[in-house]
């Protein structure tokens, strides 16, 4: 936000931290929704502004997954790229993310998958994040936040085409 405080100063005023929340029931196996999740490598085919998706490391330990990866989101003209760590949970169907390097202070996403009945499930979704620079944040807060709030629905997407 632009706080005018004289004829000739532009205050930066802080910024709210985006937070997405979103609770969604879909038509498909809690266990599908997981896979399609960590099948990170895919992510430019259907994610929102995902430009890239690169990992650098992979590791398993005690039936969980680790990877290191790099993803580039892209709008017109602007494009940053981030590092994160990514934990997959199989037996508790639930994927953290957490935020390594790149243009955010931080950024916080978990994904939780609960079966319901037959081949439904209720998808959780969190993502909680705030960008490193205010001017970015002005020049590209919305476009993220809009793309933010439709990664949901581009993975039921994703799955209606693959499980069908």
């Amino acid at each position: 936000m632009l706080v005018k405080i004289s004829r000739d100063y532009v205050l930066l005023a802080k910024l709210p931290m985006p937070k997405v929340e979103k609770t969604h029931a879909v038509k498909h196996r809690a266990i599908d929704m997981f896979d399609l999740v960590c099948d990170i490598e895919r992510y430019p085919e259907f994610v929102p502004l995902c430009q890239s998706l690169s990992i650098r490391d992979e590791r398993e330990r005690d039936g969980k997954k680790l990877v290191l990866a790099d993803m580039t989101m892209a709008y017109k003209m602007l494009s940053e790229t981030f590092t994160t760590q990514v934990l997959m949970d199989r037996s508790a169907l639930r994927v953290d993310v957490k935020y390594i390097e790149g243009p955010f202070r931080h950024l916080d996403n978990v994904w939780r998958f609960v079966d319901g009945e037959e081949t439904d499930c209720v998808v959780h979704f969190t993502l909680d994040y705030e960008l490193r620079s205010k001017m970015l944040a002005l020049a590209a807060g919305t476009v993220f936040d809009i793309a933010f709030n439709q990664f949901v629905g581009a993975f039921e997407d994703r799955a209606n085409a693959i499980y069908a």
